[in-house]
């Protein structure tokens, strides 16, 4: 199977499109995407609202098993293959790509 790269354009490390010579610069976003799924919360993409997994909202939590299978359910939801999950907030390790 030939995998496909996702391409999408770029944004900083503050959420602002990356600009290059005067043009939105695009790219590998595959891990662009991933950092939106895990950060962002249920409701904020019109598109899917179910969507996100909203990881600031485990912070107090104790039960690191919760982050798990929600990083798994929305990660899977989207489209990608999760291998790893290694969760204690704030610290997140993920393995996962798209097929």
């Amino acid at each position: 199977m030939i995998k496909m790269a996702l391409n999408d354009i770029l944004t900083t490390s503050e959420g602002d499109a990356l600009v290059s010579g005067g043009d939105f610069t695009a790219g590998n976003s595959e891990m662009q995407h991933q950092q939106l799924l895990l950060m962002c919360n249920k409701g904020e993409f019109k598109q899917h609202p179910d969507r996100c997994v909203g990881a600031m909202n485990y912070v107090e939590g104790s039960d690191t098993g919760d982050i798990n299978r929600e990083i798994l359910t929305q990660f899977t939801q989207d489209g990608m293959k999760v291998s790893k999950i290694s969760a204690s907030v704030p610290n997140i390790y993920i393995e996962a790509e798209y097929v």
